[in-house]
């Protein structure tokens, strides 16, 4: 664009994996990727459907990340930039996954803003249910110097600790960080001491997953670089717990919109 933001995105899971705006990179993608075509791309925002992390019988996050999409042509403007990646039912989908759909992701940006707008459409006879999330990875320059605020109050699951309770005012992370929020109607503002981003879904994603590994965590997995934790945070657009249930025919839409503030 005019005003040099631009995004990258894989054929593979309909993958963003850049974002650069306001003169830096604003998501965090893995040195450390196999990129052979059939793993799973750590970092970027993935797309977990239709099932939300081993919540189910199918692979992790399900298969739509792991799958070529088809890329349609992408719409240009000064003010504006737009591409749609189409998923839709083929044998490798039915022989884990016996429901007909058509996944589709816009990528929408513009300056200072990147808009992700993921739909399903259910064309079988049947009704599809459905958990999933995008699994937005935010760029960091130091894990240890990022606040998170906008979910005060909200019902909260640590899932490190297995405690739910209910969120503070600011979240800060020094330590291994998994949880899940029911989802606020008011924007999240992340700070990191290089400047801020301002976080916004739609409320058809009933909840917010926040997840950092931690050192620990990090060290142990074999795509992410020991020190990889310090310059990420996951803030995720998600439906964890009951799933989107869509009915025969018709279709369901949920957004996740990040901009420079």
């Amino acid at each position: 664009m005019p005003s040099g933001d631009s995004v990258l995105i894989a054929l593979q899971g309909a993958h963003v994996l850049s974002w650069q705006a306001g003169g830096r990179e604003r998501l965090f993608l893995s040195p450390a990727n196999r990129w052979d075509g059939h793993s799973a791309i750590r970092g970027g925002v993935p797309i977990c459907f239709p099932q939300f992390n081993q919540r189910g019988s199918l692979p992790k996050h399900g298969f739509a990340r792991l799958m070529n999409w088809n890329a349609g042509l992408a719409q240009l403007s000064d003010a504006d930039a737009h591409i749609d990646f189409t998923l839709t039912t083929h044998a490798d989908t039915l022989a884990i996954w016996p429901q007909q759909f058509v996944a589709r992701l816009r990528v929408q940006l513009q300056p200072g803003q990147l808009h992700l707008n993921f739909s399903v459409h259910n064309t079988g006879p049947q009704p599809l249910a459905f958990t999933g999330a995008l699994h937005t990875y935010l760029a960091v320059d130091d894990i240890a110097l990022v606040s998170l605020s906008g979910l005060h109050g909200q019902a909260q699951w640590d899932a490190v600790a297995d405690v739910h309770g209910v969120a503070p005012e600011t979240l800060y992370f020094d330590e291994e960080f998994d949880r899940v929020y029911a989802a606020s109607a008011q924007p999240l503002l992340v700070q990191d001491g290089q400047g801020s981003l301002r976080i916004e879904q739609s409320l058809s994603w009933a909840q917010s997953v926040v997840w950092n590994p931690g050192a620990q965590k990090s060290a142990s997995m074999a795509d992410m670089p020991d020190e990889g934790f310090a310059h990420m945070l996951c803030v995720e657009a998600a439906q964890v717990f009951d799933p989107i249930e869509v009915p025969a025919n018709e279709q369901w839409q949920g957004w996740q919109r990040l901009t420079i503030s």
